[in-house]
C-alpha cells in the first residue's frame, strides 16, 4: 500500500497556521531555488518572505535553500546587492539617487561579491537569524536564535552568536560522513514516509539499514 504523503506544491500546509507556508510554491524569483518542503513561520506575513526576508537581492547571485528547512520567524538573508565601495573615502552610494550623480553608476558595478548563499538540507534557523552573504550552511546544521551568519557553517553543527560560531557538533566525524552518504532528504518521498520515526529519532545505524536498496 502506497502511503498518503503531505503535498510539496501546497502553500499552506497546515491550513488552520496560515503563518506557516511552504517555501517552494511561494518563491517567484529565478535568484532563488528551494527544495520541497522547506517552511517559513512568520505571523505578520510569511508570504512576503522574498521582499522582507531576501534583502538588497539585486543578482546575479542566486539564494539556494534545499529541502526540508525550518525557518523561525525573522530569518533574514542579506544579499550581495547590499555591498559598498570602501576603497574612497565615502561609502555613501551616490549615483542611486539620480540626478548628475546617475552618471557615475560605474562606480557601483562591478564590487566584489562572495558569491552565492547556499543553505543546505534539513537546516534549521532559529528566530530572527540574520545571514549574511556568500556563505555556505551545510547539511543538517542548526544555527541559534537571533544568530549572524557571516563564515560558512559545516554539516551537522550547532552554530550560535554574532557572528556564528560553532558551539558543538551534532555527531562525530566518521558519524557525519555516513549521514551525508545516505542523505535521506533524496529517498522517494513514499520510503520516507514509511520511515519517518527512524529519520527523526533513529540512530545513524539505523538510518543506513532503512536507507532503500538500488
Amino acid at each position: 500500500m502506497v502511503p498518503v504523503v503531505p503535498d510539496p506544491g501546497v502553500l499552506h500546509p497546515f491550513p488552520e497556521q496560515p503563518r506557516v507556508v511552504l517555501l517552494k510554491p511561494l518563491v517567484t524569483s529565478p535568484l532563488i531555488e528551494v527544495g520541497e518542503y522547506s517552511y517559513y513561520d512568520d505571523p505578520e506575513d510569511p508570504t512576503a518572505f522574498e521582499t522582507r526576508n531576501v534583502l538588497y537581492h539585486y543578482g546575479p547571485e542566486r539564494l539556494v535553500i534545499g529541502r526540508f528547512c525550518a525557518f523561525a520567524q525573522g530569518v533574514r538573508f542579506v544579499m550581495n546587492g547590499a555591498n559598498h565601495r570602501m576603497d574612497g573615502p565615502s561609502t555613501f552610494p551616490f549615483p542611486i539617487m539620480g540626478g548628475a550623480w546617475a552618471e557615475h553608476f560605474d562606480l557601483l558595478s562591478g564590487l566584489p561579491g562572495r558569491g552565492d548563499t547556499v543553505v543546505g538540507h534539513d537546516v534549521w534557523l532559529g528566530y530572527r537569524t540574520t545571514v549574511m552573504p556568500g556563505v555556505r550552511i551545510g547539511n543538517g546544521a542548526i544555527v541559534a536564535a537571533g544568530s549572524v551568519v557571516t563564515s560558512d557553517i559545516p554539516d551537522y553543527a550547532i552554530a550560535g552568536g554574532n557572528p556564528a560560531k560553532v558551539v558543538r557538533m551534532r555527531y562525530e566525524e566518521d558519524e557525519v560522513a555516513r549521514l551525508l552518504a545516505v542523505a535521506w532528504w533524496d529517498w522517494p518521498v513514499e520510503h520516507l514516509t514509511r520511515h519517518l520515526r527512524t529519520v527523526m529519532s533513529g540512530s545513524v545505524e539505523e538510518l543506513e539499514a532503512a536507507a532503500p536498496r538500488p
